[in-house]
């Protein structure tokens, strides 16, 4: 098995985690996922001890310029258990092959974190096995999250919440994101405006908070044609996942919708 694998490759989940293995599946199902490859918990390992085989083949697969996000994927993590969201690191907007080294060090190193190993320990699982997707970076108009289940109520309904720019300002809390319900078969049944007041967006080298002034912080960030397209992205993770409990993050870029991560909707 190459350390480094297209992610529509990405088939094992104890060897590139359940982050890549879940987009791997979607990949494979042609779901509008960000081209990219995952490193096996071996490969991440290589990186740790600097390994010159492995960081050679990361320098070449990593040359270009474009913008790349680097996300964990822990072995366990995104599974029907356990979600980890927000737990391990994600770093947006590298570019150099040394930075995204870099950024692979430091996501391996996010899974010892004080919150990570607490949450392990809760859940009562094994340390902390790291794999690491990179994907090129959706230069995102809007982002943000997706529940097939409302997660206050347990209603079996769609939960949009999303804002301007990159959705780490939705994840993170850095904004009031607007909120949208709808019903299974996608009618919207709620739109609540929230304080968008800031965007994240990528600049060189990662990203940078940019004010959002003028109508823009209380105008709708999601029209109904965006709103019907999640939902059939949410109906095509029904077919693929053979679930209906996802929890999705998303971005919209240029009229498409891509998926950025899917996760079985845990309580833990």
């Amino acid at each position: 098995m190459s350390p480094l694998t297209p992610l529509v490759e990405a088939t094992d989940p104890s060897a590139f985690g359940g982050k890549a293995a879940s987009l791997g599946i979607a990949a494979r199902a042609g779901l509008p996922v960000p081209a990219g490859f995952a490193l096996t918990v071996d490969a991440v390992e290589g990186v740790i001890r600097a390994d010159p085989d492995v960081l050679s083949r990361l320098h070449a697969a990593c040359a270009g310029v474009h913008p790349r996000a680097v996300r964990s994927s822990a072995v366990g993590e995104d599974s029907g258990a356990a979600s980890f969201a927000g737990a391990h690191c994600t770093i947006l907007g590298v570019r150099r092959p040394d930075a995204v080294i870099a950024a692979v060090r430091d996501v391996h190193a996010s899974g010892a974190a004080p919150g990570a190993r607490a949450y392990r320990s809760r859940l009562g699982l094994s340390p902390c096995r790291m794999g690491v997707v990179i994907q090129d970076l959706v230069p995102a108009e809007v982002a943000g999250v997706l529940f097939t289940r409302n997660p206050v109520t347990g209603s079996a309904e769609r939960v949009v919440e999303a804002s301007w720019g990159l959705g780490e300002a939705v994840v993170a809390g850095l904004v009031v994101p607007d909120r949208y319900r709808l019903d299974t078969c996608g009618r919207v049944i709620e739109r609540s405006c929230g304080e968008k007041d800031l965007a994240l967006r990528a600049r060189s080298g990662g990203t940078e908070q940019v004010a959002v002034v003028g109508p823009a912080v209380h105008t709708p960030c999601l029209d109904d044609a965006q709103l019907a397209a999640l939902h059939a992205l949410a109906e095509a993770c029904d077919t693929v996942y053979e679930s209906s409990e996802h929890d999705i993050e998303f971005a919209v870029f240029d009229g498409t919708v891509f998926l950025l991560q899917r996760r079985p909707i845990t309580g833990g």
